[in-house]
């Protein structure tokens, strides 16, 4: 026991004496293991963004998008590419299936966007009456329109919470007109703010109706997408399947394999999302772990050139009774400790790193979920102890093994 007080000390006061060197070679273990963690907690963080975003747009949902594509593949419309499959009449022959409780056909497009000296480019949608019951939407202010106002194409909008505040930030918008790319709306509601689903954020959107976007700010008849809302999500699948045989029909497709759409539960789109962000946070994991091999590489130069620095230290120890087992020890310690150190202050450095992210994402309006796993930090802090251990192994029994008559006379 008291053998190791005396090494630990011995230890402490190197490591003391040579300030700026000990901190340069923690430098690459810290910078390390604050990779690592970082990337964990981030890639939790937008894992946890992202999940709940598909988790609001409801798992009760399917979606189906113009485009062929594989079970793990996106459809050839999420590339930009044009595909007119879908039609109206394709989501009005949705509405009786079995165990579907409302149907959303929908359109999208950008453009000014305008009330009185107030404008901006924004996005717009068009979608059917019931909008409000299959993506769970409530109206805050006015009314949501009709499904007679939807056929006769009436000039009637309904505005997300910002667009809302951008548009009339100290007035009732309901009842005011305003420009949809040159055309006059009357804004009739204002929905509750609901944050980002998916790849969209209805609040900085201007709802009208399906018909009127289409006849008179798009111009074409097929649809972007129809979303369907299923009465019990153990029914999602059953659904889905009944979708694909109702469209195969209207678009006189007999092979499975000639499908011009796809048909996606928002549940499945959850587990594909999860398994690539799983896959990618694991990859740039590993990539930031290599940053600690090289910190180990640094430590056993930096730990190398210490031996040679101290050998007359070593010669006299050895010459006063010191074993060569006390002079290992001592310089493994002491590479224990230089790395240690720095995983903890890497860990710290990798916790303030995540929450000025998480701080910087809520500030920007991104619902970003807060995640710092102990279980990563702990295996950082194992690892550095793993390759002080490992990497000073060498340098520590180069100077065990030094003769004390050589290490006396060396200058």
């Amino acid at each position: 026991m008291r053998d190791v007080k005396i090494i630990s000390k011995l230890a402490m006061r190197a490591l003391v004496q040579k300030r700026g060197r000990s901190l340069l070679t923690m430098l690459g273990i810290i910078i390390g293991v604050m990779s690592v963690i970082s990337i964990v907690a981030l890639g939790e963080g937008a894992q946890g963004m992202i999940t709940a975003a598909i988790q609001r747009a409801g798992t009760d949902v399917v979606t189906v998008i113009p485009g062929a594509s594989d079970d793990k593949g996106p459809p050839a419309s999420a590339y930009g590419i044009v595909v007119t499959t879908l039609t109206n009449e394709d989501a009005d022959d949705l509405v009786d299936l079995p165990h579907v409780e409302a149907v959303n056909g929908s359109v999208n497009g950008n453009g000014d966007i305008s009330h009185g000296s107030r404008s901006t480019s924004g996005n717009f949608s068009g979608v059917d009456a019931d909008y409000q019951e299959v993506e769970n939407h409530q109206i805050i202010e006015g009314r949501f329109f009709t499904e007679i106002e939807d056929q006769s194409l009436a000039n009637v909008a309904v505005l997300g919470s910002d667009m809302k505040d951008l548009l009339f930030p100290f007035s009732d918008p309901i009842g005011e007109k305003l420009k949809i790319k040159g055309e006059v709306f009357r804004v009739i509601g204002v929905l509750e703010k609901k944050g980002s689903s998916l790849f969209e954020n209805p609040d900085k959107m201007v709802i009208v109706p399906l018909n009127t976007a289409q006849k008179k700010l798009l111009g074409y008849n097929h649809l972007n997408q129809i979303r369907v809302n299923v009465d019990d999500e153990d029914n999602v699948d059953l659904v889905s399947e009944e979708i694909r045989e109702v469209l195969r029909f209207n678009h006189g497709i007999t092979n499975p394999n000639s499908d011009d759409f796809t048909v996606r539960p928002l549940s499945t789109a959850l587990d594909v999302i999860t398994s690539v962000t799983d896959g990618v946070k694991a990859f740039l994991a590993l990539v930031a772990a290599v940053s600690l091999i090289v910190g180990g590489i640094g430590v056993t130069n930096i730990m190398l050139m210490t031996v040679t620095e101290r050998t007359r230290e070593i010669g006299l120890r050895k010459a006063i009774g010191a074993r060569p087992t006390d002079i290992r020890n001592q310089f493994i310690l002491e590479s224990i400790i230089l790395t240690v150190v720095g995983g903890l202050i890497g860990v710290a450095m990798g916790f303030i790193v995540t929450i000025s992210v998480y701080f910087f994402a809520q500030k920007s309006g991104l619902d970003w979920h807060f995640s710092f796993p102990p279980t990563a930090a702990l295996l950082a802090v194992g690892i550095s102890v793993l390759i002080g251990l490992t990497f000073g192994i060498y340098p520590a029994r180069k100077a065990s093994r030094l003769s004390p008559m050589n290490a006396l006379r060396y200058e």
